[in-house]
């Protein structure tokens, strides 16, 4: 049976939008957030983002000319995405409330978007499973946008486009731990699949159980999209990277974590 959701009251809809940025920072140590509305120059969906974009995308030609155009498209997609990405998890799961993500308008640093602002307003409250709807479909309408605004002025498919946004997502929720201590890999695989089915993002990627020599049990991104940052940095894989053997990627993720609890 679904909870009653309800709404924060107008006049502590400041008080709450300062909880849900101080406990996104606290989460993650480098999400950037501040009360406010739109600026020039910002990214916000819904508004006119093409000179943006596009300014974006040739800084990004300029400075990655081994790129090509795939990885171009794909880091304006990966810059434009990881904030709301993060926010959403943290509001479910570390904040307990959902704002109008769709509201958020996200900052520009040269090659990156890092920093945003988001307008006081209410917030929706439920069941886990509503909450992850909500935000779901707010990431999900900007992402759609997004994807829209991206295809004007280069190719992106739809399909790798959706693989990154699952991996984003699923990063995120990797992290539960640290927003509920105690929280049981099993529990996080769930919410895990809700995260994926609210988004119809079914199939496009996965968490999957490991065991690190001191017992532990946790969980590991399973990718399916590529982030391309090989045809910059030949050298260079992700530790997640899905063109590496599974075993190879498996090794590498472990000794993340067990660097991590180090």
């Amino acid at each position: 049976m679904t909870a009653r959701s309800f709404l924060f009251p107008p006049n502590d809809a400041d008080i709450a939008l300062t909880r849900l940025l101080a406990r996104a920072a606290e989460v993650t140590g480098f999400l950037k957030g501040a009360p406010g509305s739109h600026k020039p120059g910002w990214y916000r969906h819904g508004l006119d983002n093409g000179p943006m974009l596009r300014d974006l995308y040739d800084a990004l030609a300029q400075a990655y000319p081994a790129g090509g155009p795939a990885f171009w498209a794909l880091r304006l997609w990966t810059n434009l995405l990881w904030q709301p990405a993060y926010l959403a998890v943290i509001a479910v799961h570390g904040h307990g409330a959902v704002p109008d993500l769709r509201a958020m308008a996200q900052c520009r640093q040269l090659l990156d978007i890092n920093g945003f602002r988001l307008p006081p307003g209410p917030q929706r409250q439920g069941e886990v499973e509503a909450m992850i709807g909500w935000a779901a479909a707010d990431l999900r309408a900007t992402a759609e946008t997004l994807l829209e605004e991206i295809n004007a002025i280069v190719r992106f498919k739809p399909v790798p486009a959706q693989r990154l946004l699952a991996a984003r997502v699923l990063g995120v929720v990797a992290l539960l731990e640290r927003m509920q201590p105690g929280i049981s890999p099993d529990e996080i695989s769930r919410h895990a699949q809700s995260w994926l089915a609210a988004l119809d993002l079914v199939g496009q990627g996965t968490l999957e159980p490991v065991v690190l020599p001191d017992g532990r049990q946790k969980l590991v991104l399973a990718r399916k999209g590529c982030c391309l940052d090989y045809l910059v940095w030949p050298d260079r894989l992700c530790a997640s990277c899905p063109k590496q053997t599974r075993a190879v990627r498996l090794v590498r993720q472990c000794a993340e974590l067990e660097a991590e609890a180090g």
